[in-house]
């Protein structure tokens, strides 16, 4: 062998033996990490048959947020009649839970009343990310609107909470015209951007995808795939990355087609609805205001969704409605402080107050 094909071999064999050695010491990294690529289940849900007690059920606790142990007796007790059949396994897999109540509208707040006089009455209003699930009532962003108020303008404001998980439009509206049994000054349409309109062909074009929201990945039931104690932890770290760019590019194109032209009637029908919420109000001498919350995805790196905020807020210029933009009480936080739990990314009781705190000034000006 001559002198340079020596020279090339052991060129060859050291990048081979520092890729390797690159390799071991990920391998190792992610061994001492912990890293299974199983992950977490993703959460459930119990709820009442008439709908006016509901339980998120989370299966780990790493916030220390969560306050309802299903395993300790008491919870037995008084949540065990949900699911009879099911709570034990339930709280086996899914052992720290939120409550939620509703009154007969299935908002989350009192049951619409006469105002008091010379009182302000305000509407947050909106789906689950205004409802808060995952959150303590009293942390949700109706109850942190109404203490900010408070503090600026004492016993002149109620805010009421009629966000109502699961619901886009047109749905949303029938929830809205709910909402006008409380007699709002203003309603604050906390605006998510999953709300648009989807006819069946935008359905059938996009399919099923992870909405960034809950992890739609994962199962609740069933056992976690054990993982093999001599399985390369690299080779399934590279899974998951790929898998999760791949999820990524769906996703945010998702959402942006939404608000495009590729759903251009469904996102015009859905400016006909806020249109209308305006109209209605108009007739009964209130506001409405639309603030969009931002997905809590890439907030510190390069927001994705930002062109489809930009197309809420030049729609409501055009249309007159007042309109706030939600995103920038987040500016400088790191998207994961914001989320509910690793599998559930509704805005927890830190993003809840963040927002309430940037409307405050908003409410205080459109109903003062």
């Amino acid at each position: 062998m001559s002198g340079r094909a020596r020279a090339a071999l052991g060129s060859v064999t050291l990048a081979l033996a520092s890729a390797a050695l690159v390799v071991a010491l990920v391998e190792a990294a992610l061994r001492l990490a912990g890293f299974a690529p199983a992950g977490e289940r993703a959460v459930r849900r119990i709820v009442d048959a008439r709908w006016t007690l509901l339980l998120d059920c989370f299966p780990s606790n790493p916030r220390g947020y969560f306050d309802i142990d299903l395993r300790a007796a008491e919870s037995v007790s008084r949540y065990g009649r949900l699911a009879p059949l099911r709570f034990s396994a339930i709280a086996r897999d899914h052992r720290w839970a939120v409550e939620a109540r509703y009154n007969t509208l299935r908002f989350r707040d009192v049951a619409p009343e006469p105002k008091p006089p010379g009182v302000k009455r305000i509407v947050v209003f909106g789906d689950s990310f205004a409802e808060g699930q995952g959150v303590k009532q009293a942390d949700t962003i109706a109850r942190a609107l109404e203490r900010a108020l408070e503090a600026r303008a004492p016993g002149r404001y109620q805010v009421r909470n009629c966000g109502r998980r699961g619901l886009d439009f047109p749905e949303l509206y029938e929830a809205f015209l709910d909402a006008l049994l409380y007699e709002p000054d203003l309603v604050v349409y906390t605006l998510t951007l999953n709300d648009a309109v989807q006819p069946g062909e935008f359905r059938t074009l996009h399919g099923a995808v992870n909405d960034w929201i809950l992890d739609r990945t994962r199962s609740p039931d069933g056992p976690l795939q054990p993982y093999e104690p001599l399985r390369p932890r690299v080779l399934d770290f590279v899974k998951d990355r790929l898998s999760a760019l791949a999820t990524s590019r769906e996703t945010t194109r998702w959402y942006l087609d939404m608000w495009g032209e590729a759903n251009r009637a469904g996102r015009e029908r859905t400016e006909e609805y806020i249109r209308q919420m305006q109209r209605q109000l108009e007739a009964q001498r209130a506001r409405l205001v639309v603030a969009p919350w931002p997905l809590f995805v890439g907030l510190e790196r390069g927001y994705p969704f930002a062109a489809v905020h930009d197309t809420i807020r030049r729609f409501c210029l055009a249309a007159g409605i007042p309109h706030h933009e939600l995103l920038v009480a987040y500016a400088g936080r790191r998207t994961q402080e914001l989320w509910v739990h690793p599998v559930d990314h509704h805005p927890n009781e830190t993003a809840h107050r963040l927002a309430a705190e940037s409307l405050a000034p908003v409410a205080l000006k459109l109903a003062p």
